[in-house]
């Protein structure tokens, strides 16, 4: 096992999603996590937003709005299976967003109707599976009406059907008024059997301080959990200043995967966002050594 901060391409093919989670959480805090929507056109024509982020530094891809039954991802051909192709290409483990959606759920906005292949179901699940896909974040796009309650009963569902690792989370409303930091309910998505969580970077989503941060991150990591920070308010798209700021109060939170989403140009984080990020938390070091390693390593 080595610290995924440490890794080579080659390193990630034969790791067991037990081997996987412990990677992350050996690295103390150091891992980065690059988001971007494959329904809009890549940021630079001829290069997938997977390469990019990748090259800036990323260890970690997560494939927002990707449908597992139509695996259509713009900027690439039709293929049977686009994500073993973007692992070949970006060298990185591939994760995607699916979104249980609460149909009792009461927005505060008009809320979006999903395809099936976007949602949480077993078919959705065992189709993921069978792609290849190595981590599954069980959250919520903007107006889609997903709550917690409803994040909470798709776990089970994802465990029993998928073997790769399984986070669940918000890093926004998703269009509903509720608390999203709440730590006896992230400590029940651990119970239910996930292998983290996400929440809101302090500074992100309103009313999420260090202090909230910190208090949950203490709850999940006693029950041997990995803990995602996520920008998933646009500030992705910030100045690199901002990015430094939440960089640096997640180190003081303690979590062990720093998220940037997917709200910039081409639905990608800023590349230079994801650079600050990497040298805010991990230095030029290991930042410079994703970034440079060839991908036949």
């Amino acid at each position: 096992m080595k610290r995924l901060i440490s890794c080579y391409p080659s390193d990630y093919k034969d790791m067991t999603p037990e081997a996987f989670k412990q990677s992350i959480l050996a690295s103390e805090g150091r891992t980065i996590m690059g988001e971007w929507v494959v329904t809009s056109a890549p940021l630079l024509e001829g290069v997938t937003n997977a390469e990019m982020m990748a090259a800036f530094g990323a260890d970690l891809l997560v494939l927002n709005e990707f449908d597992v039954f139509e695996k259509d991802i713009v900027g690439m051909e039709k293929m049977d299976n686009p994500i073993q192709q973007l692992k070949e290409w970006a060298g990185r483990p591939i994760g995607i967003n699916l979104e249980p959606v609460d149909v009792d759920a009461q927005g505060q906005e008009e809320l979006i109707t999903l395809s099936k292949g976007r949602g949480v179901s077993k078919e959705s699940l065992e189709a993921a599976e069978k792609l290849g896909i190595d981590f599954i974040m069980l959250t919520g796009n903007p107006a889609t009406g997903v709550s917690m309650a409803s994040i909470e009963q798709s776990v089970e569902l994802a465990k029993a059907h998928y073997n790769g690792l399984v986070f669940a989370g918000k890093m926004h409303g998703a269009g509903l008024a509720e608390d999203i930091i709440d730590v006896d309910q992230l400590k029940v998505f651990m119970e239910k059997g996930a292998d983290g969580v996400l929440i809101p970077a302090s500074g992100t989503a309103p009313g999420v301080s260090e202090e909230r941060a910190r208090e949950a991150t203490v709850a999940v990591h006693k029950l041997g959990g990995v803990v995602i920070s996520t920008i998933g308010t646009s500030q992705e798209s910030a100045d690199p200043a901002t990015i430094r700021e939440i960089g640096l109060s997640n180190k003081r939170v303690g979590i062990d995967v720093h998220h940037i989403g997917d709200g910039s140009y081409g639905r990608m984080p800023d590349p230079e966002n994801i650079l600050q990020l990497g040298l805010t938390v991990r230095g030029k070091r290991h930042t410079y050594f994703k970034m440079a390693q060839s991908l036949n390593r």
